[in-house]
């Protein structure tokens, strides 16, 4: 029973490995809760499209925007309210690295999409749940001014 490099996760190395496998990294429950809702706003998009060296969950290529489902955990929500955005007990540093490594990559991602002239709009995992916020970001999607 291997444990992992030392930490004090419980896991051994093939249980964490089967277990972050299951994480997505598309068609999320709350990627698919926007898409459905887009869609039925009669909102049409592309999925998964590269875009300016990114590759955002939704594409609007008529209108120039791209839409982001971010997962508060693993892009970090600033948010200090949401209840999602939380650190991992285990391995702190290496976590730390990686959440940082993330919300870098996001902001090159969208400062390059912003300067080939793309919207870029940004919904929570948090936000997805919430009518209000996907009315406001189907609202936003319509409109050219933001």
């Amino acid at each position: 029973m291997t444990r992992d490099r030392g930490g004090p996760d419980p896991l051994t190395r093939a249980e964490r490995s089967a277990r972050m496998a299951l994480v997505r990294d598309r068609d999320t429950k709350p990627e698919l809760r926007v898409r459905r809702f887009l869609h039925a706003a009669g909102l049409r998009y592309r999925l998964q499209t590269r875009v300016a060296g990114a590759r955002p969950d939704l594409v609007f290529p008529g209108r120039r925007t791209v839409v982001f489902v971010h997962g508060c955990i693993w892009h970090r929500h600033p948010d200090p309210a949401c209840p999602l955005t939380r650190m991992p007990k285990s391995r702190v540093d290496f976590w730390k690295a990686k959440f940082a490594g993330n919300v870098a990559r996001d902001a090159r991602q969208a400062a390059a999409l912003k300067e080939a002239g793309w919207r870029v709009l940004t919904i929570w995992e948090c936000q997805t749940g919430d009518r209000a916020s996907l009315e406001a970001l189907a609202a936003t999607v319509r409109h050219n001014d933001i």
